[in-house]
């Protein structure tokens, strides 16, 4: 499973997203001195009734935690974009 299938799984597992993706941004940062060690740079855009209620620091810490150990292993930068069902995109 690479990186992008290994996000997914793991906030689709966590979140139960309606709307989910996962774009791999790593080829623009290359030779940057945090891609040096492998990780790379990830940009999510996430729908879940799990945000509802949640203000945007607390939606990005759940998303955190779901991907648990990759924050340290797999991913130097992460862009979120946290919404519940029905706020309007912006």
């Amino acid at each position: 499973m690479n990186r992008v299938e290994r996000i997914r799984a793991l906030l689709d597992a966590a979140l139960s997203p309606q709307s989910l993706e996962v774009v791999d941004d790593s080829a623009r940062h290359a030779g940057h001195a945090g891609a040096r060690d492998g990780r790379g740079h990830f940009n999510v855009d996430i729908v879940s009734e799990a945000f509802a209620g949640l203000a945007p620091l607390a939606r990005h810490r759940k998303v955190y935690a779901a991907l648990g150990d990759m924050m340290e292993t797999d991913i130097h930068a992460l862009s979120i974009r946290a919404r519940a069902p029905g706020e309007v995109e912006g």
